[in-house]
């Protein structure tokens, strides 16, 4: 009896342990069997291809990972250094490897977390841990950047660049010492270069022919002409395109893995604007968007629906740049235009008289008053509004400027978006639901009405900034940082993590 009572308490002693002890085995992702070998050689292989994502093994600890894999390291330190980089490197590959919100104050992204826990249940569940490795990128046109990347490395090793003076403006029929330089440039960019005539220094019409494609591929204006925009993008570097693509990588890992089936997606770089329903494209449209010193900001909100013959309320600090020094050459300079001054920001009443405000006295930092404009044909917002949350105070909306959607660069509103044919994409939006008529829509407009409409459901907005795309066929298109994002965004992503 005392024998077995022995037994019994000693049972109760060394159980935990063996179940912990089992436990612990279990728990290794690394060590201890040949699926946990597995996996470590497959997460090393993909540390060491980093690269293929603009990202550096050596940010991972690589050499580090290699000796601690070696089969006499100490095995709790290898778990230990293996698991950290598996986390930071899946979640760098995943969901970006910086912040978006902190690396400028024009991004204000949500970004996705990855949950330590589950994404470690997660591996460890993986019956193919290397391919689950694999996928964990976004899908899309990330793999085609990734061999855009790889095949602009390769072409880095024996490309050569000529850069392009600046200059006054080179105009077709000019003859300029610049112009078999502009040759040599458009060659070294792959581009079919036709033969000078007998003045080798004539910009002459063929020339200035392939100039305009070159101008129309980046998105500028295509006018032949070469000012300091198509200098600056002439000479745009190899190096500068890496980095663009490597920014575009970290751009797009900051979205949804899944945009959805249904949503707008606005592409600031490219003066863009596309509506997907239904997982496909739909309507499609150009827009305008805000200048270097203005830029649109990159965000994710939602869209519930639109104004018709919305009143404009100009921001503050346009009242007080832009409209202060007018007043002060004249009280009266804006009302030609529909503009109202009030004295309170939430009072419609309280409408003053321009002429009793001293405007020399007013500080454009600190403008006191609300300027707001009229609907009609002049209002900045056009006919047509769709707000939308946001913390910057942009929005889509109609233009009084149609002319501008002929122009290369669009790049010249406040911050907002304007769109070329709102109504057009008002209609797909509704597809027919929600007694959606375009036609009474456009007489209410026309009559003056001011109304207010939602969409049958919400519409998720993403507003980016990608300068390197790719079509469905492939085909990869370079727009110029006309922001200087990329090149901060790929500075961010070099620093050491806090």
């Amino acid at each position: 009896m005392r024998r077995a009572y022995f037994f019994i308490v000693l049972l109760a002693f060394v159980a935990p342990a063996l179940v912990a002890s089992s436990s612990y085995a279990s728990d290794r992702l690394w060590t201890g069997s040949p699926a946990a070998e597995a996996r470590t050689e497959a997460l090393l292989n993909a540390i060491r291809a980093a690269g293929d994502h603009g990202l550096k093994p050596e940010w991972y600890r690589i050499a580090e990972l290699e000796k601690a894999a070696a089969p006499d390291a100490d095995k709790n330190e290898a778990e230990r250094l293996l698991t950290d980089a598996l986390v930071a490197y899946a979640g760098d590959v995943s969901t970006g490897r910086v912040r978006a919100n902190a690396v400028d104050r024009d991004i204000d992204i949500p970004q996705r977390r990855l949950d330590r826990a589950e994404f470690l249940k997660d591996a460890a569940n993986a019956s193919d841990f290397a391919a689950w490795l694999a996928a964990l990128p976004p899908k899309g046109d990330y793999p085609v950047l990734q061999k855009t990347l790889a095949t602009l490395r390769e072409k880095r090793t024996t490309a050569t660049f000529t850069r392009l003076p600046d200059g006054e403006a080179l105009k077709p029929g000019m003859v300029d010492a610049r112009v078999p330089l502009l040759r040599k440039r458009l060659a070294e960019l792959e581009m079919t270069v036709p033969p000078p005539g007998a003045v080798t220094e004539l910009y002459d019409e063929p020339l200035v022919e392939l100039v305009k494609q070159y101008q129309e591929a980046k998105g500028l204006t295509v006018d032949g002409v070469i000012g300091a925009k198509t200098i600056r993008s002439l000479n745009t570097s190899l190096d500068d395109r890496i980095d663009q693509v490597i920014a575009n990588l970290e751009r797009r890992r900051w979205l949804p893995a899944d945009l959805g089936s249904r949503y707008v997606l606005v592409n600031a770089a490219d003066y863009s604007m596309v509506f997907v329903d239904g997982g496909q494209p739909v309507f499609r449209s150009l827009v305008i968007v805000g200048t270097p010193r203005n830029p649109t900001p990159e965000i994710v909100s939602t869209m519930r629906g639109f104004q018709i013959n919305p009143y404009w309320t100009v921001p503050q600090s346009i009242a007080g740049e832009e409209y202060l020094p007018l007043l002060r050459r004249d009280p009266h300079a804006l009302e030609a235009a529909g503009f109202r001054i009030f004295e309170s920001w939430s009072d419609d009443t309280s409408e003053i008289n321009p002429d009793i405000v001293d405007w020399s006295l007013v500080n454009p930092r600190a403008f006191p008053f609300r300027i707001r404009q009229d609907p009609g044909p002049g209002n900045a917002l056009g006919y047509i509004f769709f707000p939308f949350s946001n913390r910057y105070g942009i929005y889509m909306h109609d233009t009084a400027t149609r002319s501008l959607f002929s122009e290369g660069s669009r790049n010249f509103s406040h911050g907002c978006i304007r769109l070329q044919n709102p109504l057009d994409f008002v209609e797909k939006v509704y597809g027919g639901r929600g007694g959606f008529d375009k036609e009474r829509v456009r007489a209410a407009i026309e009559g003056g009405q001011q109304l207010s409409f939602t969409f049958p459901e919400p519409v998720r907005l993403y507003v980016t900034y990608r300068t390197v795309t790719a079509g469905p066929d492939g085909t990869v298109t370079f727009r110029d940082d006309i922001y200087g994002r990329d090149r901060r965004v790929v500075q961010a992503m070099g620093q050491p993590r806090s």
